[in-house]
């Protein structure tokens, strides 16, 4: 199987129960709730996606042909030394593409991994650490893992519907955009009030990393 990434870097982990930890991000083209086009926005699953993930024109993007290729580019991007490494496997929706393959040949080059997903597509075996953030009107098939990021306000979604599911974590995340200040408002109440919760910022944006 070949690979379709957009891009791939060494940055901080931004977001939830990982934040701040050095990581290589390698974002998948594609995605299953919407197409990545603003004409298809409104109509979309997914309608309040902050990620260019269309094609492989980004830093370190391109087509890798096998699992093993795409292992070695992670490796090189991280740079020297084995200690701590850590990958994000992100979208888009990275479950379309990562497989049992990815997983053993990153796994050989010594890196703990991690993938961001919608939740619509059941994760393989051997993933280290697996983030579900749930998208209003989509199917929710991974119902476990370490951490549930709910990204919040979403009309049709509330918090309690996931407490049920086995995750270690559970996070609310502030929606983005121009009723963020209003959201995050939101967020620390709710998080106040329901212990269980905590909040997750998107600290590389404050930062200004990618």
């Amino acid at each position: 199987m070949s690979y379709a990434v957009k891009e791939l870097f060494k940055t901080l982990q931004g977001e939830g129960g990982q934040a701040g930890r050095a990581a290589v991000f390698c974002r998948f083209a594609g995605c299953n709730l919407w197409s990545g086009l603003e004409r298809d926005r409104a109509t979309a699953v997914c309608q309040f996606c902050d990620t260019a993930f269309v094609g492989m024109d980004g830093e370190g993007g391109g087509r890798f042909r096998s699992a093993g290729e795409l292992a070695e580019a992670i490796a090189a991007t991280w740079g020297s030394g084995r200690e701590r490494r850590y990958v994000v496997f992100t979208g888009g929706e990275p479950l379309l593409q990562l497989d049992s393959a990815l997983i053993a040949a990153a796994h050989a080059q010594g890196f703990e991994i991690a993938v961001e997903t919608n939740g619509t597509i059941a994760a393989p075996a051997g993933i280290d650490w697996i983030c579900v953030s749930p998208k209003a009107g989509a199917p929710l098939l991974q119902t476990s893992g370490q951490e549930l990021k709910l990204v919040y306000p979403q009309m049709g979604q509330t918090p309690g519907q996931f407490e049920t599911f086995d995750f270690q974590h559970f996070f609310l995340q502030p929606m983005d955009g121009s009723e963020r200040a209003a959201h995050t408002d939101a967020v620390i109440a709710f998080c106040l009030a329901n212990p269980r919760w905590r909040i997750s910022l998107q600290t590389h944006k404050l930062m200004g990393i990618p």
